[in-house]
């Protein structure tokens, strides 16, 4: 049985792409011809695509909100108004209350 690791749905498309060709018959030079690459890197793909990979850790869950809006949503609930916000972050204050008005959008989104 293959190792999963080695499948041709854990490569890259540019390593199954050059596997499938090298598969084919097609020399390095060609195949580095049509990727712009060198035949020794060629190689070194066919190579390396048959080595195998220690198993893909899942992605870390992605932050709903920007640095910025976090630290304006923080800022406006303790009571700061946006002329002063916008003086810290060197933004004007229309600026702030959009950045707020998308946050709490982004926000909204999700509870409901």
């Amino acid at each position: 049985m293959a190792d999963p690791r080695t499948a041709p749905s854990a490569l890259r498309p540019l390593e199954r792409r050059v596997l499938r060709w090298h598969a084919e018959g097609c020399d390095h030079a060609e195949i580095g011809r049509r990727f712009r690459k060198s035949p020794a890197a060629i190689g070194r793909i066919v190579t390396l695509a048959g080595t195998p990979r220690p198993p893909r850790r899942a992605l870390p869950a992605v932050a709903v909100l920007r640095p910025l809006e976090r630290r304006v949503l923080r800022w406006i609930d303790a009571g700061v108004d946006h002329a002063e916000i916008g003086l810290r972050f060197r933004r004007h204050p229309a600026t702030i209350r959009r950045v707020e008005g998308f946050a709490r959008l982004k926000l909204g989104s999700i509870d409901g």
